[in-house]
């Protein structure tokens, strides 16, 4: 199989990932539930984990790495800690469902500062005009998970410190193959998953704390801290993290982690970004194919959006999946964008790279297209 599906997991893994997995299913107990051998085992894997993940988005105290199940759970977290019912909150026109879906269950005034694809500079006044003190907050999506648009979060975050409301950055496209900078940034949270450019299992995820920033409660339980009071504790991570932890996973992640940082996040973005550059020329090549590309590629990182004149994009996908080429089609859980970009009656087809990627498969993959269209 060609795997080009990474926006929605990595399939291919760094074997580190799999063995840490296997190890800590035979070695590991609970962590936080014993003073013994295998608890003890947890409690390093994890707080090596919160260590290289502080290290690598630039967190000032491993504990404000908060361990969750994906991204949309660490958003939720986030989202409910900055957010009342009724308030007021600016996103971009490119959020996933886990932000715009939560903002609505809370009755919020979603206010969204849309932008043609690819036009920082007109996104960026949008935001200053919607952005006032009376913004409970901003959230905005680092890339776009349907076009690979790289949004210019860093003039957003600094227009945020300005008018002192807080930022949300969703790193899930993001954390992995671009420098994702808590401290520099100013972010109130900052969320992502550990299955995606951070090479590590399903059912990991990460929400990084700013330091001060206020922390609410979504899962109340044990902690194995503070067991005789009936409140949750006031400090992190055991504030956030009730229950018992997924310790495979979080060892899986550890060594996803580790392979990101060895490997460096240029090296990994040049690599998607490369077959991505590769992709949109030889599909560009191909009568009745529209590719979604910016005109300049460093607006834009591993993800490729296109469609076929005259086919419904999940006949499109399904005739690659019949031919053992893995893509995703329709829209993404991201109607938001696809409304910005004016794709929202079709949707795109969606191709997305990873660094175990090849431009041997990038040819065979546009050979396909080539033939869905003759």
């Amino acid at each position: 199989m060609i795997y080009l599906d990474s926006a929605a997991t990595t399939l291919q893994k760094p074997p580190a990932v799999a063995r840490a997995m296997v190890s800590a299913l035979k070695h590991c107990a609970s962590l936080g539930r014993g003073g013994h051998k295998p608890a003890m085992l947890s409690a390093d894997t994890a707080f090596a984990c919160r260590q290289a993940a502080a290290e690598l988005f630039h967190v000032s105290d491993p504990e404000n790495v908060i361990f969750t199940m994906n991204a949309t759970h660490a958003l939720n977290l986030a989202i409910k800690s900055l957010v009342r019912p009724g308030d007021t909150v600016v996103v971009s026109g490119y959020e996933h469902n886990a932000v715009t879906r939560p903002l609505t269950v809370l009755g919020c005034n979603i206010q969204v500062a849309r932008a043609p694809l690819f036009q920082p500079e007109a996104l960026m006044a949008e935001f200053d005009r919607l952005i006032t003190p009376e913004t409970a907050c901003v959230v905005c999506t680092h890339v776009s998970n349907v076009f690979g648009y790289i949004l210019p979060v860093g003039e957003v975050a600094e227009l945020c410190r300005k008018r002192g409301v807080p930022f949300l950055l969703d790193a899930s496209q993001s954390a992995g193959c671009l420098p994702v900078h808590l401290a520099e940034l100013g972010c109130a949270f900052i969320a992502m998953p550990g299955h995606k450019g951070l090479y590590g299992p399903q059912g990991t995820g990460l929400l990084l704390c700013g330091d001060g920033t206020p922390i609410k409660t979504l899962l109340e339980g044990g902690t194995g801290s503070l067991s005789a009071r009936q409140e949750m504790p006031d400090f992190l991570p055991d504030r956030l993290e009730a229950g018992t932890h997924n310790v495979p996973g979080i060892a899986g992640l550890l060594a996803g982690i580790r392979y990101v940082s060895q490997r460096g996040e240029d090296a990994i973005l040049r690599r998607e970004r490369d077959l991505m550059i590769q992709a949109a020329s030889e599909l560009s090549a191909l009568p009745g194919v529209k590719v979604y590309d910016s005109p300049r590629p460093e607006r834009q990182a591993g993800v490729l959006s296109f469609s076929v004149e005259g086919k419904d994009c999940e006949t499109v996908g399904e005739a690659l999946g019949e031919k053992g080429i893995a893509v995703r089609a329709g829209l993404h859980c991201a109607p938001y964008a696809h409304r910005s970009a004016g794709t929202l009656e079709k949707g795109t087809v969606r191709a997305s790279f990873s660094d175990f990627n090849t431009p041997l498969e990038i040819r065979r993959f546009a050979s396909e297209i080539r033939n869905i269209t003759a």
